[in-house]
């Protein structure tokens, strides 16, 4: 069995002057909701083995403030920055972790999401797909090489504001 949790950053700060998109940070709402994602992750005994980032600011100061262990190998790649569905399941599919963070950006992460799923998870929010949102889903598999859509049971999901 595989494990996939599927993060999209936090809530990302418009108004701080960035010199691109890609450099924005987190604003202080968007720090206080990765915490409390971090929280949940170490509270349901949800601590991956690799961490897929991609390499923009928001998502690796997500993943800062997760607080999760730090021997986790961890991956920054260009490649998951606004990267479509395609190239995210191209990036899970080098993974070698039997428990996989992926933190990325919308409209991929989200269209992962649903598709990645044999059935979605019944969640106004998880067609928005909103900042920090998150799957759980198993896939029975051996190596992520294998995985595809539709094959990964959801088993939780969850937005900051409903922990």
């Amino acid at each position: 069995m595989k494990r996939l949790i599927l993060m999209r950053h936090a809530k990302s700060d418009w108004s701080g002057g960035a010199s691109s998109d890609h450099d924005r940070p987190l604003n202080p709402r968007g720090r206080k909701s990765a915490a409390t994602l971090g929280d949940w992750l170490r509270r349901e005994g949800l601590i991956p083995d690799q961490v897929l980032c991609s390499s923009a600011i928001r998502t690796r100061e997500t993943l800062v403030r997760l607080d999760l262990p730090t021997e986790i190998e961890t991956t920054f790649a260009r490649t998951l920055y606004l990267a479509t569905h395609h190239e995210i399941l191209k990036e899970l599919r080098k993974a070698e972790g039997d428990c996989v963070l992926v933190i990325g950006h919308n409209p991929g992460i989200s269209i992962v999401a649903a598709e990645i799923v044999a059935q979605m998870p019944d969640d106004p929010d998880f067609q928005r797909y909103p900042t920090g949102a998150t799957l759980v889903a198993d896939f029975d598999i051996d190596l992520w090489a294998d995985a595809d859509w539709g094959q990964a049971n959801a088993r939780h999901f969850v937005v900051p504001r409903a922990l």
